[in-house]
């Protein structure tokens, strides 16, 4: 509503605090972001030093299929580098073998006709 051709003043100072409201907001946001990218680079950076090419390709694609699964993998294998139980690098054999004693295994349903 505009008095004497000025906005009104309550109006104006609202709109000043919604926007420095939305502003902190997207800042956080960002922040967040930012913190979130750096520990995926961080994560990468000790996968690319603990696992073969063809475990990281491995891993890549178990991603695709299953980004829940691969991302506990992830961690746990980070966290047996850090804690200095991994002895070299893992192959793909190996991480086969995590694998399998990691994820637990489907069940195969075969459906007999009569």
């Amino acid at each position: 509503m505009k008095v004497d051709g000025m906005e009104d003043p309550e109006l104006e100072a609202l709109r000043q605090k919604r926007l420095a409201e939305i502003q902190r907001q997207q800042g956080g946001q960002s922040a967040k972001e930012e913190q979130e990218r750096q520990f995926e680079m961080q994560k990468q950076s000790v996968l690319r030093q603990i696992l073969s090419p063809e475990a990281r390709d491995r891993l890549a694609n178990i991603k695709l299929a299953s980004p829940e699964q691969a991302n506990m993998v992830e961690m746990q294998l980070i966290q047996l580098a850090q804690s200095g139980r991994l002895r070299g690098v893992i192959t793909d054999a190996m991480l086969k073998e995590i694998l399998q004693k990691i994820i637990p295994q489907q069940r195969e349903i075969k459906i007999q006709r009569r």
